[in-house]
Formats: C-alpha cells, structure tokens, sequence
C-alpha cells in the first residue's frame, strides 16, 4: 500500500495522518507552541475547519511536504505538470490538433483529483471546443449544457461568455437554430442586466446571434443587430471584434442580394482580421471572399480561385470536413467559370467524399455543382441522376433560409435541364422552406356556391 498515494486522494486530516505514519512521527512531534497536540488530533479526526496558512506552513515543514499538498492533495510538482499538460491540450487544439487535444484534456479529466475547479472548467471548455472541430456536435452540446448549469459560473464572466457562444453556435450547427437563438437572446439579455457598457463579450456573442438570425433567415434583426455592434465594435478599437461584425454584416448583404456591397464588407473583414492569430477565422473569410468574387456583377474568377486554394490550405490544419468540403464546392464553381471541367468535376466529388454518409446541406451543394458541371458538358442524362440525388438529399432537412437557397439552386438546374415540373416543385419548396406557405385551395362547397 503507498501512503503518499492514498495521501492524494484523502482530505486533509487523513493526509496529515498517513504522511505523519509514513515518516514515524507521532502527533507531538507535530506539535508546537502555537500548536497543541490535541489540535493535531481534532485536524485529523475532521473535527476542525482548515487550519490557517500559517498553521498549514507549520505542519508541510515538519510532514516534509508543501503546504498545496496538504490542502488539496496535489504536490507542487505534480501541480505544475498538470498545469503544462493542460496548456498542451489547448495549443493543440489552437494548433488544429484537434484529436490530439482531445486525448490529453480526456485523459486529463479522467483524474479529476490533479485539477482544481478553474482547471476542470478550463480542460471541459476546451474537451467541448475540439469535439465540436471534430464533428461530434452532440457531446460538445452535453458538457456545454452541464457547464451552463454550473452555479460557480456567474454571468458576465469569461467562461461564462465563451460557454454560451459555443452553445449558440453547436446548437445552430446541429440545425436547431430555434434553441441556438435563444440562448444568445438569453445571454446578451443577462449581459445587459448586469448594467455594462457594451464590451468585447457583448460584441462575441450578438456577432454569434447575428449569424444564427442570418441562418434562420431573420435579415432584418440581424442587420438591426449588426449596426449596434458595429457602432460597439469601432468605439472598443479591437481589430478582431470589428473584423467580425464586419463579417456578418457581409453575409447579411449575400442573403439581401446585395453582392456587391457584401464583397466590400467581407474583404473589409479580411484586412482586419488577417494578423489575427485566429487561423480558421482567416481561412474563413478567404473562403467567403472567394465565393462572392464568382458571384458579383464582375466575377472574378482567376482571383476567387487563388483565394479558395489558400483558404483550402490552412482549413486541411483547422477546419473540419464541411468547412473542407464547401472550400472544395467553392473551387468546383472557380474551375467551371474558367472553363476547366475535370478539375471542376475533381473538386464537386471531393467535397461529396468529405460530407461522408450523414446528411449534409454541403453534400446537396456538392451534387448541385456536379449536376452543373454535367449541364455545362452538355451530358443531361448525368445531370439529371445528380439533381434526383440531391432533391432526394434535401428534402431531409429542415425549412430554413440556407435549405431555401439550395431548393432554388436545384430549382433553377432542373428548369435549364428541361425538366419543368421538377423545378416547379423545387420552387415551392424554397419558398415553403422560406416561410411562404401555399395559399389555401377553396373548398368544394364554396366553388359551387360561386357557380351557382
């Protein structure tokens, strides 16, 4: 039996006891002029409180031991490598070592006698960060949800404000984007209470509540909401926080049509956050501003392309696969504007080979392009059996303002294939999907009441 380990794991009267046993001391040879021996005794029967730091120095000089091994079980050495072990776990996952990250923050967790509560949030937070970078949404939502919970994390602070963004954005990402909207309303309600000039957490989480308004298809709140935070941002000076307002505020002009200005936004975005030590928001940004370079009056081609090769570059170190995957989408739409149909071709099946078997929007997106690319080549039989698979694909999703994107995609391929019914009811989809339903037949007895 090791005493020192059963040491670790015991309070602290029964620490005091085994370490005391171990070195053959009895409990007056603890004891001293300010400390008795029956007070030695009550310590390690549990009938006192903690002693004070002063009564701790005392007894960690005579038991041979530091006073952090007395109080928690945890030797300043052993301390210090938890400490280091767990800055690995999180530049690993900075680093985009996401399973890597993951293991050692596990592994980390499964001892929970080596952290103390500041470190048990800080390796969860971070567990949760890279099981989200890996696609595994709903464990991330669990422990997030649990720390949510947590009555030690007050609002207003820190981890407090980076739970509830990951919260908003993993529930937005699994596609409930209902639940991920309110629990930004919630948080920047709870931050208000509290009475605050509009600071750095506010602008995180409202650019956070402004992309899931933009998911939903809320335009109008998020572009509200964006002119709130921009006027926040500028006032706070942080190139970052600017950079992401900026940011959404160009996906809000995309879903308004407005190309034009959201290119200007979005490059405005890219300016500022290009020295940002946050890789994938850079990768990010290059991938947005590639695709609006296809898309604006003036298209781009030769320079969208270069910009989605670069953002392909760093998000095979940071992204996840349907980052990876709709960087590839965006290469397909540069090499067919250049006219360069096998690689186009190349790019669309490495995006569907990235969505892997679950149901992905970026998987229709992948389909839709190939179907274009047939179209182009003039093979309608292959664009044809494309379309069928990603109709088939979409409609498993949810109504959405991104799902009606992609009906009227699929809409707009069927209609220049030929196949004019199949675009109809790929146009009602999108407008269903956007909120549009079908105005309501009238009923046999009121059509012959009119004829009579």
């Amino acid at each position: 039996m090791d005493p020192i380990g059963n040491a670790a794991a015991a309070g602290l009267g029964e620490r005091i006891r085994l370490l005391r046993g171990k070195r053959g001391l009895k409990q007056q040879d603890l004891a001293s002029g300010e400390i008795s021996a029956s007070y030695i005794s009550l310590i390690e029967s549990g009938k006192r409180g903690t002693p004070s730091d002063a009564v701790l120095a005392a007894l960690a000089e005579r038991l041979g031991c530091s006073v952090e091994y007395l109080r928690t079980g945890r030797d300043d050495h052993e301390l210090e490598e938890t400490r280091l072990r767990l800055a690995f776990g999180e530049m690993a996952l900075r680093n985009g070592s996401n399973g890597e990250a993951l293991q050692t923050l596990s592994d980390l967790l499964a001892k929970p006698s080596l952290l103390d509560p500041s470190m048990t949030r800080r390796a969860r937070i971070a567990q949760a960060s890279a099981l989200e970078k890996l696609d595994r949404i709903e464990s991330a939502i669990t422990i997030l949800e649990d720390l949510r919970r947590d009555p030690e994390l007050p609002p207003g602070s820190t981890d407090w404000c980076t739970v509830s963004v990951a919260l908003c954005r993993c529930y937005r990402n699994a596609g409930d984007i209902t639940t991920s909207v309110e629990i930004a309303e919630r948080a920047m309600s709870s931050l208000d209470a509290l009475g605050l000039d509009v600071t750095l957490d506010h602008i995180q989480l409202g650019t956070t509540l402004m992309a899931s308004y933009h998911m939903r298809g809320d335009l109008t709140r998020a572009q509200l909401l964006g002119a709130r935070l921009l006027e926040a941002a500028e006032r706070q000076g942080a190139r970052a926080a600017r950079g992401a307002v900026f940011w959404n505020a160009g996906l809000v002009a995309r879903s308004r049509g407005q190309l034009n200005e959201a290119l200007a936004l979005v490059e405005r975005a890219l300016a500022l956050m290009s020295e940002d030590d946050n890789i994938r928001h850079v990768a990010m940004l290059k991938m947005n501003c590639g695709s609006l370079l296809l898309q604006v009056d003036d298209p781009q081609p030769a320079r969208a392309k270069q910009l989605l090769e670069e953002a392909q570059q760093l998000l095979a170190e940071v992204g996840n696969a349907p980052e990876l995957a709709q960087c590839e989408i965006g290469l397909a739409d540069a090499d067919a504007m250049l006219g360069n149909w096998d690689e186009a071709a190349a790019h669309a099946e490495r995006a569907l080979g990235l969505t892997g078997p679950e149901s992905r929007i970026q998987a229709v997106g992948a389909r839709a392009t190939l179907a274009e690319i047939h179209l182009l080549r003039g093979d309608h039989e292959q664009a044809a059996q494309c379309l069928q698979a990603a109709t088939r694909q979409l409609r498993q999703f949810p109504p959405s303002h991104q799902t009606a994107l992609n009906w009227r995609y699929v809409g707009d391929l069927w209609r220049r294939q030929g196949n004019s019914t199949a675009a109809l009811q790929a146009y009602d989809q999108a407008l269903s999907s956007a909120g549009l339903a079908p105005n309501r037949e009238p009923s046999t007895t009121y059509t012959e009441q009119r004829r009579s």
